[in-house]
């Protein structure tokens, strides 16, 4: 689980990069609070292979990143 909540782009990206390249997870969560994050983390897991999925909670996004 990545909680990139209150931090602006690119750094999610960045997290959701390092975690992706360093263990290439079947499953990665991420936690954001911006639209503009959820855009920019769905363009990276369309280009790396993975489905994803966005749940709205309070003003939050809860991504799930599937590895395809």
């Amino acid at each position: 689980m990545i909680d990139a909540r209150g931090l602006s782009c690119p750094m999610p990206v960045v997290m959701v990069q390092k975690e992706v390249k360093k263990s290439s997870p079947n499953e990665l969560k991420v936690l954001v609070d911006s639209k503009v994050c959820v855009e920019n983390i769905s363009r990276f897991a369309y280009t790396n292979k993975y489905d994803i999925e966005v749940e709205k909670k309070d003003g939050e996004f809860e991504l799930t990143l599937k590895k395809k």
